[in-house]
């Protein structure tokens, strides 16, 4: 089987460094390069080599042609990055959040224009998509439901990615909205209400990610919570979709896709 050469954009920050040594280790794929804001070199895992970091994607590509670009920058970079890789034949792996939906049908187009393969998830997480599916199969045996996440002081975006396609996903499995019990004015401390439950979104230092969905009924409650301990929790889905991505000639959104949910 051919090998799958990678190029990891935002390689310098923590995710992008954690996909290069989780690549790295993985039989048939190779990290070729990486780019961010800066050039820089970066140390493979066991003294194994090193990896070049050019400070944009065109120079990265010129000098180290890839199969796949995996992605974890930030939303503004999404779109550039998509119509420079994909008209070129190169498919995406991104777990980039805070896009709207009308650059996420771009890339649909030009996926399917090109004949190349886009894999596009809100959350890489095997745990966190099992979360979000039986968060959808719970919301439509409860009237209540609310949304709690956690992460990191750095994260860009608020609600998370998960939060907001966790909602959704659980808004299509019910034929009307949750009851909303905000009925008076001055809420303003309840989060962002969406399809009638809210999601409250919390950021402090020594914290990574964790998110608990909520139902409520009376004389009981549901609890269905994922906690991420280390960002190494991501790397099975990213390695799952960097196999999968090559044979794909469309857009993908969501790992629970790839996992027959």
């Amino acid at each position: 089987m051919e090998g799958i050469d990678v190029i990891v954009h935002g390689a310098l920050g923590k995710m992008g460094q954690t996909v290069i040594n989780a690549v790295s280790l993985e039989p048939g794929m190779r990290v070729v390069a990486g780019a961010d804001t800066s050039c820089a070199v970066i140390s493979l895992p066991g003294g194994t080599g090193t990896v070049p970091v050019y400070d944009s994607i065109a120079r990265a590509v010129e000098a180290h042609p890839a199969r796949v670009v995996v992605d974890f920058s930030l939303a503004a970079g999404f779109l550039p990055l998509a119509r420079y890789i994909l008209p070129r034949g190169i498919c995406l792996v991104s777990g980039t959040t805070g896009m709207g939906s009308d650059a996420l049908e771009e890339v649909k187009l030009l996926c399917a224009k090109h004949r190349t393969g886009a894999i596009v998830a809100s959350n890489f997480a095997i745990g966190s998509v099992l979360m979000m599916h039986l968060a959808k199969i719970a919301s439509g045996y409860f009237q209540n439901a609310e949304i709690i996440e956690l992460h990191h002081n750095k994260k860009a975006d608020a609600p998370s990615g998960t939060a907001l396609a966790t909602a959704r996903a659980m808004a299509e499995n019910r034929d009307r909205p949750f009851t909303d019990p905000d009925k008076a004015p001055g809420m303003a401390s309840r989060g962002l209400a969406q399809d009638g439950m809210h999601i409250h979104s919390i950021r402090l230092p020594g914290i990574l990610a964790r998110q608990e969905v909520l139902f409520g009924a009376p004389g009981q409650t549901l609890s269905i919570t994922h906690d991420a301990i280390s960002r190494d929790c991501y790397m099975p889905g990213v390695i799952m979709a960097l196999h999968r991505v090559v044979n794909l000639k469309e857009m993908v959104f969501g790992l629970d896709k790839l996992m027959g949910l």
